[in-house]
């Protein structure tokens, strides 16, 4: 054999046909679909999918900007890249929010430093999921402690573990909760996609407040098993993606059985009703839905302004009441469970007041001591009456009599006003965030990007009843490419 034989012979057993192409990191912001058919057509690898985003991190989230949304790296994510199974999501790193349960070597705490001590013995069930199709778990996302249900007077995307999320557009604001770190991660691109969990408003108040889509899915479409609670009547896991599509792709997923079509002229004649009792008085955001209902009339939807939703503060005050009476009863059962030192919310109140400079800095838990003493038996059976009207009068009497009397396909309305600044001794501002309806009903919510109002992102909402996601998501992804309204943040200061 020849000198050129030999040399050819040994650059093909060094370097086999699959990696005769040149492979090459991402671009900022590339979606999961985007870097999906990058794997696919071998343009890229699991692995400088995961040092990308570990490069991001490194650069963005604790230096630099620093967004401060990312409380723990999985230090097996490169082992994993080099081993992930075939699949939908195969090679894709994912972040999860930090009250999803995983087995392996990162902690599942909530951001309190109550559950530091004691690891879960097993995968959250939407975790496996993941895995089994092929994604890579790159670490956990920052949240409000103890997903913002501890105190009225507290600052969304702080928690004692985690410190304070910033939002990546201005980092003087908030980038809201509880989901602040799956939010922020997402947006500043730090990964192609996370998953965060929603009561109310958890997913689609801050993606909205940080310009990406969030989706809270029909409540027991995902499975909640391995998922710190609140209640489980309001509890869910969601995707919070760059896209639709990608959002999509997600609960494909993490649902069992779900599919959805994403059809480029869904909203030809589809019929959406504007709810005008959630949209707010901000002017200028108001002027920006104006602009995008002409944008969905010229694209052959129907709109139907204004339709009433009746009952939203009847519905949304029966659930705080419900939720603070199930809060301790899911609390306690998901703590005996685990194990651990700290085994019911008494224990945890007991913790939190021993370790006061830690935990409390800036806010108490009056949510938590009031949570506590609704045990009495007569208590727990008003809660569950209690449920039962919230879920009927934000259900059947309200969102689904909105949709039937007009024959509708989903209500829309802007997700939020804009995000106010930080301010951890006072705590959040409160910002409009139309959640409750969706919420209380257990019913599917999509926000996507729909502006700026002085640098801070607004979201466009679409809302449908029971089961109805995939409509949901396929007249989310037809609005989206109208729009095109999302844009990589500036990390401005001011």
């Amino acid at each position: 054999m020849n000198r050129r034989r030999l040399l050819q012979s040994a650059a093909v057993a060094l370097c086999p046909a699959s990696c005769a192409k040149q492979h090459r990191a991402p671009l900022p912001y590339a979606t999961l679909d985007e870097l999906s058919a990058m794997l696919k057509a071998e343009h890229t690898t699991p692995l400088l999918l995961v040092e990308h985003c570990l490069e991001r991190i490194a650069q963005i989230d604790k230096s630099g900007p620093q967004i401060n949304a990312v409380i723990e790296l999985n230090p097996a994510a490169k082992a994993l890249a080099a081993a992930c199974p075939p699949g939908l999501l195969h090679g894709l790193p994912i972040l999860i929010k930090d009250n999803i349960e995983t087995a392996d070597a990162m902690q599942t705490t909530a951001g309190s430093l109550a559950l530091r001590d004691h690891k879960p013995q097993h995968d959250a069930a939407l975790v496996t999921r993941l895995r089994e199709a092929g994604a890579i778990i790159l670490g956990k996302s920052n949240l409000s402690e103890w997903a913002n249900i501890r105190s009225p007077n507290s600052t969304s995307g702080w928690s004692a573990r985690g410190g304070l999320t910033r939002n990546p557009h201005l980092l003087t604001h908030s980038a809201s909760g509880s989901s602040s770190g799956s939010a922020a991660a997402v947006a500043a691109g730090l990964a192609p996609a996370a998953i965060g969990t929603e009561t109310n408003g958890s997913i689609v108040s801050p993606a909205s407040a940080c310009g990406i889509v969030g989706f809270k899915p029909t409540v027991g479409l995902i499975g909640g098993s391995g998922i710190i609670p609140i209640t489980h009547w309001q509890d869910t896991a969601g995707p919070m993606t760059l896209t639709v599509k990608d959002a999509a792709l997600l609960m494909q997923v993490l649902a069992a059985g779900f599919t959805v079509d994403l059809k480029p002229d869904a909203l030809k004649g589809a019929r959406l009703g504007v709810v005008r009792s959630q949209c707010g008085k901000n002017t200028q955001v108001l002027a920006l839905f104006e602009i995008a209902l002409q944008k969905l009339r010229e694209a052959g939807a129907i709109i139907i302004d204004p339709v009433r939703l009746p009952n939203t503060g009847a519905a949304g005050g029966f659930s705080w009441q419900a939720m603070l009476i199930e809060l301790r009863r899911d609390l306690n059962a998901y703590l005996e469970q685990r194990g651990g030192d700290v085994r019911s919310l008494a224990e945890l109140i007991a913790f939190n007041e021993k370790h006061r400079e830690a935990e409390m800095p800036h806010f108490a838990q009056e949510f938590f001591e009031q949570s506590e003493k609704l045990s009495t038996p007569e208590i727990i059976a008003e809660g569950a009456e209690l449920r039962e009207k919230a879920r009927r009068l934000a259900g059947p009497e309200g969102i689904d009599a909105a949709l039937q009397s007009h024959q509708l396909d989903a209500l829309i309305c802007p997700t939020n006003d804009p995000i106010g600044p930080i301010n951890l001794e006072r705590g959040d501002t409160d910002a409009r965030v139309a959640s409750t309806p969706a919420a209380v009903a257990g019913y599917p919510h999509l926000t996507v990007p729909l502006g700026f109002v002085d640098g801070l992102p607004i979201g466009f909402s679409f809302m449908g009843t029971a089961n109805a996601d995939a409509r949901i998501l396929s007249l989310g992804h037809a609005f989206e490419q109208l729009t095109h309204a999302r844009r990589a943040p500036e990390f401005r200061k001011t």
